[in-house]
């Protein structure tokens, strides 16, 4: 038996929601009206950082058929509050269900037309 240090444990990060703007273009099979050139999408997605929340929403909307082209951050609610934006409560409830169900909520989607 070999006397290996023990590895301390990394502290564990809390889950935030981050609040992600994504443009999606044309896929087959990505149910957008026939005639939408693409859409844009507000998300919320929980991760222990920005980076993860949105490789786990690209991964999602991967699996959705989506071809998600680029994706915005919009930071945490505190970065939002602090930055003057105005959050109602349905989008507050909204962020709530994302980190309770460690999920994925697309909250809009508005598809484009040229």
């Amino acid at each position: 038996m070999t006397d290996q240090p023990e590895t301390p444990e990394k502290p564990k990060r809390p889950q935030q929601v981050y609040t992600l703007v994504v443009e999606v273009g044309r896929k087959a099979g990505d149910g957008l009206p026939e005639k939408a050139t693409g859409a844009g999408l507000v998300i919320y997605a929980s991760g222990v950082d920005e980076p993860e929340a949105v490789r786990e929403t690209v991964a999602i909307l991967k699996e959705a058929d989506l071809a998600p082209l680029e994706v915005t951050g919009h930071g945490t609610l505190d970065d939002r509050l602090k930055a003057g934006d105005e959050i109602d409560e349905e989008e507050q409830a909204l962020m709530r269900r994302a980190l309770a169900e460690n999920a994925v909520i697309v909250a809009q989607m508005t598809p484009f037309f040229d």
